[in-house]
C-alpha cells in the first residue's frame, strides 16, 4: 500500500474527503517527526512506539576495498510494535 492508497482508505473509513484525510495523515507524520527530532518518544498504545536510538561510533570496513574505517556515531529512528499490532500480524 502506498500513501495515496492509505489516504483513500482513511477518507472512506472516516467519511471525509481525500484532501482532509491527506491533511490528517500529514499532521500525524509531521508531529511524530518533530517529536523525534526533539529527542522525544511517541507512544500509540496497542500500535507501537517511535523513538530515537543512538548508535555509537565503531570500526568497520569498506566492503569493496576491505579497508578499515570508522563509522561515525548517529541517531536513528526506531519503531517498536505494540501488542495489538503484533497479534494482528501473527
Amino acid at each position: 500500500m502506498n500513501k495515496n492508497e492509505l489516504i483513500a482508505i482513511m477518507a472512506e473509513k472516516c467519511n471525509m474527503s481525500k484532501k482532509d484525510a491527506e491533511q490528517a495523515l500529514s499532521a500525524v507524520t509531521s508531529t511524530i517527526c518533530e517529536e523525534l527530532a526533539r529527542g522525544g518518544k511517541v507512544q500509540i498504545v496497542g500500535f507501537g512506539s517511535f523513538e530515537v536510538k543512538h548508535r555509537v561510533a565503531h570500526k568497520g570496513h569498506n566492503p569493496v576495498t576491505k579497508e578499515p574505517m570508522t563509522i561515525p556515531a548517529s541517531n536513528t529512528p526506531f519503531f517498536k510494535a505494540g501488542k495489538i499490532l503484533k497479534e494482528s500480524v501473527k
